[in-house]
């Protein structure tokens, strides 16, 4: 039986906390939209919350299986994670959804496999990095695989393209391998090498480009590329210190695109204000804490490594969203983990706290 301790508790508590604000923010941000699109203002709401008890089946699995079991199936759960991102090409199984190839469909379960691939990567960085302790600052034998495995799936993910789920996968695999003891020279010359890689990118997807100009000035073209980040700018400009209150946002009435999806933070700042963003910050500085803390007194290696890849991997997440609707950061198309709607992402993020649980467990029996 799980038996919440200290670190149990924050966890669990602080998870639960910005689950329910995204199921009053979804229903918020979407119900007038989906009262027009499908003529039932719940229609979002339904599904968010199926989402969430999904989530929360997958969240006691989780937690309950040892986290052990990743590390004997590191290579296996990440080869599956490749094939179902090749999955994507296949007629009758991948389709596209807003204007990219992201999703496979399964029977009536719809899916975007970029999200596992996440936990994959993770998986097999945890078993790497702990087997290899003592070869981390040898470029060819410890850097290297962690870095060429990961980027294969990395590789596939920015071709659907997913620029936003690539950038943070690949900011959690050089994070983990610094964090290992390898040497910054050594991450500092696989960047140099990514750069042109980067380069043509960017000038063969032109979304990419046209994201950075959005970035760099949105008011250049208010009503056509800049429109959303203009949107939510005043989404933000509006709530000031408390907020307009919930639900009498204006922004979110068709103004401001999706805004229970992306660019969800715009109506919590624009409803609740600087306070409601505070404590939506606060929820996620907590999870840091619990997340670094498992991490810390987990009781192997391999624990330790697991624990920090699934926290970076929500942490992360949440930072970068937050920068891009605040105009920090071009925008990337990344939801805030376990506020925005979204049924995969969700799931996902719930799995990483099961698991960062069963540590924190395992580590309080030993």
């Amino acid at each position: 039986m799980i038996r919440p301790r200290d670190t149990d508790r924050l966890l669990i508590v602080s998870t639960l906390l910005l689950l329910a604000i995204g199921i009053v923010m979804v229903y918020s941000t979407s119900s007038v939209v989906a009262l027009k699109r499908f003529g039932d203002q719940y229609f979002f709401l339904r599904k968010h919350i199926t989402f969430a008890f999904a989530g929360l089946l997958f969240f006691i699995v989780a937690a309950r299986v040892p986290y052990d079991f990743y590390r004997k199936m590191a290579y296996p759960i990440l080869a599956l994670a490749a094939i179902f991102l090749v999955c994507i090409y296949i007629p009758g199984i991948g389709f596209t959804a807003g204007g990219a190839r992201r999703w496979i469909r399964l029977g009536p379960i719809a899916f975007q496999p970029s999200e596992p691939a996440k936990l994959a990567v993770i998986f097999f960085l945890a078993y790497s990095l702990a087997s290899k302790a003592d070869k981390i600052k040898r470029f060819s034998v410890g850097l290297l695989p962690n870095i060429m495995f990961p980027g294969m799936i990395i590789l596939l993910i920015v071709m659907e393209p997913d620029l936003g789920t690539a950038v943070t996968l690949a900011s959690i695999v050089l994070i983990m391998n610094f964090i290992a003891g390898a040497k910054i020279r050594h991450l500092f010359l696989l960047a140099l090498c990514a750069a042109p890689f980067v380069y043509v990118l960017m000038h063969n997807f032109t979304y990419m480009l046209n994201r950075i100009q959005v970035f760099l000035d949105p008011w250049k073209d208010p009503e056509g590329k800049g429109f959303q980040m203009v949107q939510s700018f005043l989404a933000f400009g509006s709530g000031g210190i408390q907020g307009v209150g919930l639900g009498e946002g204006k922004q979110k009435l068709f103004f401001l695109p999706e805004a229970h999806t992306d660019f969800i933070l715009s109506v919590i700042g624009e409803e609740l204000g600087l306070l409601g963003i505070a404590f939506v910050m606060a929820f996620y500085a907590v999870f840091l804490y619990c997340g670094t803390k498992v991490a810390f007194k987990a009781k192997d290696l391999h624990g330790t490594y697991l624990a920090m890849g699934l926290t970076l991997m929500v942490v992360l997440q949440a930072v970068i969203n937050m920068a891009v609707v605040m105009g920090l950061l071009p925008p990337k198309g990344l939801p805030l983990p376990f506020i925005s709607y979204g049924g995969t992402s969700l799931v996902v993020n719930m799995i990483a706290v099961g698991i960062i649980l069963n540590i924190c467990i395992k580590e309080n029996e030993a």
